[in-house]
Formats: C-alpha cells, structure tokens, sequence
C-alpha cells in the first residue's frame, strides 16, 4: 500500500481490498486494550491519553512536513475535530478510564458494540443505506454482547461499563466521520491532519500532567506507550480509513466483531487474565454475524 495515495469514491460493489485494509487496521487495535490496561496501571489515564496523542501527532506532522501534504480546506476541518475528538482524545481518554475499574477482557467484550454505532452514523454522516437484512445481523451481534455483559453483572463495576458505553458511541461517530472524509482527503490523510489539529492541546496538557518521576516507569508500561501511540493511535487508522472507505464504513465496520477474539487472546496470553467460555462463546457468536451483515450490507 503506497503511503501517497488517495482513496477514490466509494463504488457500488465492496471492495476486497477494503476488506482486506479494515481487517488488518483490526488486527492492529486488538492490542490497544491490553496494552492501555498495562500502561494505566503507572501512568494515569489523562496523560495515557495525551502523551500517545502528542507522540502520534508529532510523527504525523513530520509525514505530512516531508510528503508536503496539501492542508485541508476549510470544509474538512469540522469533520477533522470531530475525528481528533473522537478517536485522539474520547475513545483513548475513556477507556482509559473504564481500565481502571474493568478488566480489558471485559472491555473488550464492549468492542462488539462499535459495528452498530459505526453503522448508525455511517447512515447519519455517510449518507450509507444497508439492506434491512443487514441490521439483523449488526443488531444481533450487538445483542450478543450486550447480553453477555448483562449476564456478567453490570452492576459490579457501573462506572466502568458507563464509560466504556461512551467510549464506544463517540468512536463510532469518529470511525464514520473519517471514513467518509477519507474518500476525498485520504485515509492516512484524515487521521494525521487530526493528530496534528489536536497535538498543541496535547503537548500542553502531557507537560502538566506527567508523572513526578519518569525513572520509576517500568519498561512494560513504556512499551504499552509506544504501541498505543504509534499503532493504535497512527498505523492501525492509515488501514481502517482506507478500508472503510474502499469497503463501504457500515460492512466493513462490522469487522469490528472479530477485535474481542483476538484481544480475549492477547489479554489470556500476555496479561494472564481469565477468559469463560462465556466471553468464547460471545466471541463465536459475533463472529458469524460478520458473515450475514457483510453479505447483505448492500
């Protein structure tokens, strides 16, 4: 995939490749919970957020600097905020913030919800129209997860789900809102030019919110940093926006069901946490609801 080019209009039929870009940007975010979980747990979730936010931006700035990007116009910077607001600062600020009253294999689960808020604002923002047979399967999928976490007691942690619900509705609006800006601005274009509109805020506010001494950080936490920061923050967005919007953002948005199976399994492996059959089975579950919506996403 050459870094310089742009994303054409959408067509009429899904593109594979659109497929092909939004399974590996997931495949890439799959990490971003467990490794935020590592990172809360020495840093705050303030300075989680900015710092990943400032060191992304900073290397986005350098990408456009030397590919002399052209700026965006005047019409493009709305959408541009709401994209920094969604996906730079509210999905990373709350779910930061949910880790430290859940598990990530819990939040995870709440993952499976982010097709259907992708897919509601796709309609809304993207000016998309699924089939109905579509909203069966994303609405099923979602009712997967919903009635898992209901079955594992919202009540024990409310906050925590409270905010992982948040988290979930304004990453879809920023999921929809730069998928469409992409199919004229670009993909890697969209998420690097609101990196950039957010990193003044950012580099302030990480001045003021970093810890008293950075000695003390143990190496995990770092490596969480840089991972959240560069792939989950930058790399994972230059496939998702262009597979978004090759693809079409409600049907391939639903890839978003796969994330829980492969972060369940980064949280079982490297953060020892304990994944039920339960969570498997949810997992299954959403899974084959892909395969409907995707084939009636038209």
């Amino acid at each position: 995939m050459e870094i310089s080019s742009k994303v054409q209009p959408q067509t009429a039929k899904p593109s594979n490749a659109g497929w092909l870009n939004g399974l590996i940007g997931v495949i890439i975010f799959s990490g971003s919970l467990p490794a935020t979980r590592i990172a809360v747990l020495e840093f705050t979730p303030l300075f989680l957020t900015v710092a990943r936010a400032s060191i992304a931006g900073a290397v986005a700035l350098c990408l456009l600097l030397v590919l002399r990007e052209k700026r965006p116009n005047r019409s493009q910077l709305i959408p541009l905020m709401i994209v920094a607001g969604g996906v730079v600062v509210g999905f990373p600020l709350l779910t930061a913030l949910a880790l430290q009253y859940v598990t990530s294999a819990h939040s995870i689960v709440f993952v499976g919800l982010l097709p259907l808020a992708t897919a509601v604002f796709a309609v809304l923002r993207g000016g998309e129209r699924p089939r109905p047979v579509f909203w069966v399967f994303s609405l099923l999928g979602s009712a997967l997860v919903v009635g898992f976490a209901c079955a594992q007691g919202l009540s024990a942690s409310p906050a925590g789900d409270v905010l992982m619900l948040l988290a979930i509705v304004v990453c879809g609006l920023g999921y929809a809102e730069g998928a469409t800006l992409s199919r004229t601005l670009g993909g890697w274009q969209v998420i690097c030019w609101a990196l950039v509109l957010a990193l003044p805020l950012m580099l302030i506010l990480s001045l003021f919110s970093a810890p008293p001494s950075l000695s003390t950080i143990s190496a995990p936490a770092w490596l969480s940093l840089g991972y959240v920061s560069l792939f989950s923050m930058l790399i994972g967005f230059v496939f998702w926006y262009r597979g978004l919007a090759q693809g079409g953002i409600a049907a391939v948005g639903q890839l978003q069901l796969l994330q829980p199976f492969f972060g369940l399994t980064l949280a079982a492996t490297l953060l020892h946490e304990p994944v039920s059959l339960g969570m498997l089975v949810v997992t299954v579950g959403v899974i084959l609801c892909v395969a409907g919506a995707r084939r009636f996403s038209r």
